[in-house]
């Protein structure tokens, strides 16, 4: 194995002309996929024991160009593909890390994870507990979920049920450019499995972010702040409290501003982390509005929706003013392009849902 000791990763003229990718610094206007793509570049220079493979992701930089460069800064045997063989390719990762490495895995669409999904619950997600903690998994498993890119069947779903249903499982979804990066080094940083779902319709949002600042949490340090099991405040509010996670966050925001040009405050959190899960953020968040409202584009039966509603309604029992309502995907499988828009939770639906929480009792 080539290790990092040869290469040149600040992006002077000699990396240029060796092949080796140029590393973004400073404050920059990225994707959310570039900033997953320099997540992996920068844990694989720090640790010569990450290595990144599944299906396309080394020389086309996979389907959604997530893992571009990473070949040809690290060389095929940090970066490389693998056959169509999703449970193949779990199976490898979980011996990878039963060895000592830290595999980094892409399976390409939410729903060609199916075929692995005997080896994650059944290998992954035990193995820990399987050996009394002698044996731990520290493996990230990269899922493109979600709609909003009018992909076809199998090519968009929202799996997250299964896997927060799965105990011994981490499972984190970011919604933000920058939680992109700092929450894939937090999940490759992690002793155990995580199920890392990226929203596909946010690849190729932008935003500005300081790369060094975020660098800085990981260079050298020990005890980072991890994002696993925190939720944030993505907007303040007094009146009721919108609670979403992934690719539902930003139709949470859309909403809380057009509710405010209505003479309503929206609060929205961003949960972040499925599991563990920020019970004590999300409560206090509640509790301060008495209103709550749960979005998910999953449908909405025996979902992690359903979960959130159960955890809020045990803990701020006293504290709210209506019933905590959902706007979730409707129980049925996952639509032809055209009619997504009619099922993925949208600001007329959430909007319609606050009128429902029982304001003329106040």
């Amino acid at each position: 194995m080539t290790t990092m000791a040869n290469r040149n990763p600040a992006g002077n003229a000699e990396a240029s002309t060796s092949g080796v990718e140029p590393t973004l610094t400073g404050i920059q206007n990225i994707t959310f996929a570039k900033a997953l793509t320099l997540a992996m570049s920068d844990a694989m220079a720090a640790d010569a024991s990450v290595l990144v493979f599944g299906e396309d992701v080394g020389t086309l930089g996979g389907v959604f160009r997530v893992t571009d460069g990473l070949t040809r800064t690290f060389g095929e045997e940090r970066c490389f593909d693998t056959p169509l063989a999703e449970s193949g390719i779990i199976g490898m990762a979980t011996g990878m890390a039963i060895n000592g490495m830290k595999p980094v895995v892409e399976m390409q669409f939410d729903a060609f994870a199916y075929p692995a999904f005997e080896q994650i619950t059944s290998h992954v997600a035990k193995m820990g507990n399987r050996t009394r903690g002698a044996v731990r998994l520290p493996m990230v498993i990269r899922i493109p979920y979600a709609g909003g890119i009018g992909g076809v069947e199998h090519h968009c779903d929202s799996s997250e049920a299964y896997y927060v249903h799965t105990p011994g499982l981490t499972v984190l979804t970011p919604s933000t450019v920058s939680d992109a990066y700092s929450m894939l080094r937090d999940a490759i940083a992690s002793p155990d499995p995580v199920i890392f779902l990226e929203p596909k319709k946010l690849y190729f949002s932008k935003d500005t972010v300081d790369l060094d600042a975020l660098r800085a949490r990981y260079d050298g340090a020990n005890g980072v702040p991890s994002s696993i099991g925190k939720a944030v405040i993505a907007r303040e509010g007094t009146d009721a409290t919108l609670i979403a996670y992934g690719p539902s966050v930003a139709a949470a925001l859309a909403a809380a501003e057009t509710a405010a040009n209505e003479g309503h405050s929206l609060q929205v959190i961003d949960v972040r982390s499925l599991v563990p899960f920020d019970d004590e953020t999300v409560s206090a968040a509640v509790r301060s509005t008495g209103r709550a409202i749960v979005i998910a584009e999953a449908p909405g039966f025996a979902s992690m929706a359903a979960e959130i509603v159960a955890r809020v309604q045990e803990r701020c029992f006293h504290s709210l003013a209506a019933p905590v309502l959902r706007v979730t995907g409707f129980d049925i499988p996952y639509p032809a392009p055209r009619l997504e828009k009619y099922y993925l939770p949208g600001v007329d639906r959430i909007l319609d849902a606050v009128d429902q929480l029982q304001w003329e009792q106040s």
